[in-house]
């Protein structure tokens, strides 16, 4: 997940180029057609079609929104005449920290966006990155079901969440270090989630959105950044000289739609549309990240990003850590008797 805003050059384009390829090799001229009609202005609303303008966290470009892109599709196509999404955009449309505030106010209809970006209006929402389960071992539980009576307590509709599971998240550093001890004090880039974990290294945690990730390690203003492990070496050879492994918890990327905006839509659509995303869609999109990886931990070599690989009682200690810190985090914000009712059935 997956984390520059709009369209950019050369080491400053954020994952540009990396694709999903196995995912879209079969729909190249209809995703073309999709995306062209994205683009370009909405046709007229079908008169008992709900129409839902939506927003995400990173542009199109970057690969973490190619899962919503074909959510996209697969919905206009398969509720045509009843439901269309029409995606305005990214971050040059409303500003990552803010789509979750703006789906419940109705400034938007639907947000494609990360759980960890709106804990201040759903505080429970993180937990959706601290598991290292699959999708399908997590929607066995009541977990999905809890966190939307959560969402809806605070205006929000949690449509259901797109997963992307294998995408965990790595520390890049600018200049290597030989253990977690020499973490001490430097200054990490982080997405909410992760602060704990950096604080608990004793690191200093600064949050950043994505697209500032470039600009803060080219002026030093970080020595190292948490992201997921695809799509990097484009933008950072030749700044980033480390990787630490393994990586921690997982990616998963909520949909939140607006409560008037959902009242529109009959009762038996809303159950279909919940059913299509978190029995139907949601369990292909956690499948599909195989050839990603492997390609770009290739590519991160041929970068020269070396690789610090933690292992035996280092990985087990540092995995407990990152679990450990981010549930702490959670206890203070949503309350000891939520972490404790969620944190099982993340485990």
């Amino acid at each position: 997940m997956r984390m520059t805003h709009g369209p950019c050059r050369s080491r400053n384009q954020y994952q540009l180029g990396v694709t999903m390829k196995h995912l879209f090799k079969s729909a190249l001229v209809k995703s073309a057609v999709v995306a062209a009609g994205l683009v370009g202005a909405a046709a007229p609303a079908l008169a008992d079609e709900v129409v839902l303008n939506a927003v995400t966290l990173a542009p199109r470009q970057v690969n973490i929104t190619e899962p919503f892109a074909l959510f996209v599709d697969e919905v206009n196509e398969r509720f045509e005449g009843r439901v269309r999404i029409v995606w305005r955009g990214g971050p040059e449309v409303m500003p990552p920290f803010r789509q979750a505030e703006g789906v419940r106010n109705g400034s938007i209809d639907m947000a494609y966006t990360s759980p960890s970006y709106y804990g201040g209006l759903v505080p429970a929402s993180p937990t959706m990155n601290l598991s290292f389960n699959d999708y399908e071992t997590i929607a066995a539980t009541d977990y999905h079901e809890r966190l939307t009576e959560l969402h809806e307590e605070q205006g929000l509709v949690l449509l259901g969440e797109i997963p992307a599971t294998d995408l965990d998240f790595l520390i890049y550093l600018a200049e290597p270090i030989e253990s977690l001890d020499e973490l001490q004090g430097k200054r990490i880039r982080v997405f909410p989630t992760l602060l704990p974990l950096i604080q608990a290294l004793g690191a200093e945690p600064i949050v950043l959105p994505m697209e500032e990730i470039f600009t803060a390690m080219e002026r030093g203003t970080v020595d190292g950044f948490v992201q997921g492990p695809v799509g990097n070496h484009l933008q950072f050879e030749g700044i980033v000289q480390q990787v630490i492994y393994p990586g921690v918890y997982r990616a998963g990327f909520p949909v939140l739609v607006n409560p008037d905006t959902w009242a529109e839509i009959p009762a038996e659509t809303q159950a279909e549309l919940v059913s299509f995303l978190r029995d139907d869609f949601a369990p292909r999109m956690d499948e599909i990240w195989e050839d990603d990886l492997a390609q770009g931990v290739a590519e991160m070599e041929q970068a020269g990003f070396q690789r610090l690989e933690l292992t035996g009682a280092d990985e087990e200690a540092y995995r407990q850590t990152a679990m450990d810190a981010a549930w702490a985090t959670i206890v203070e914000s949503a309350g000891e008797e939520i972490a404790a009712e969620l944190r099982p059935m993340m485990e």
